[in-house]
């Protein structure tokens, strides 16, 4: 493993998965690109409370969506990775809900990632589909290795 694209949410799950990826990163010697793909409806909605909070404190907040998704990612970054010997950058986008996995393998490819982590979700209440559409859709279309931890 080279460099690794991580895909977080506001899971908890998510932060179990970069620290365990932060972790295998820092003992390969490997890199890590953290990207928070934002779908439109939690863009808006954190959009909302800020400008709520701008009209209480009357202040300013920087509402641009690709800032928004990328702060999640820097946030998640600094609480999991600070203590870790490892180099990363954080990335974020705003996402139609059914162009999630083309902008994680678009992400990964342009980062030049060997390696993707995310999390899976199962689509049956049996666990006969083992991972959700996301994850399906990325291990098909990304030519790297994928890890899928599934929530």
């Amino acid at each position: 493993m080279d460099r690794a694209l991580v895909v977080i949410d506001e899971m908890e799950s998510s932060d179990e998965l970069l620290r365990e990826a932060g972790e295998l990163a820092a003992g390969a010697g490997a890199s890590l690109v953290i990207f928070s793909p934002l779908s439109e409806d939690a863009y808006e909605e954190d959009a909302s409370v800020l400008s709520e909070i701008e009209a209480v404190e009357r202040t300013s907040f920087d509402k641009n969506p690709e800032h928004l998704a990328r702060s999640a990612a820097d946030q998640a970054a600094s609480e999991q990775l600070d203590d870790l010997d490892v180099e990363y950058e954080t990335r974020g986008t705003i996402v139609d809900s059914g162009e999630r996995a083309t902008a994680i393998v678009e992400a990964a490819t342009a980062t030049e990632c060997d390696y993707v982590f995310l999390i899976g979700k199962r689509r049956s209440p049996t666990g006969k589909a083992i991972f959700g559409e996301t994850a399906q859709d990325v291990l098909l279309n990304f030519d790297g290795r994928v890890v899928v931890t599934m929530e």
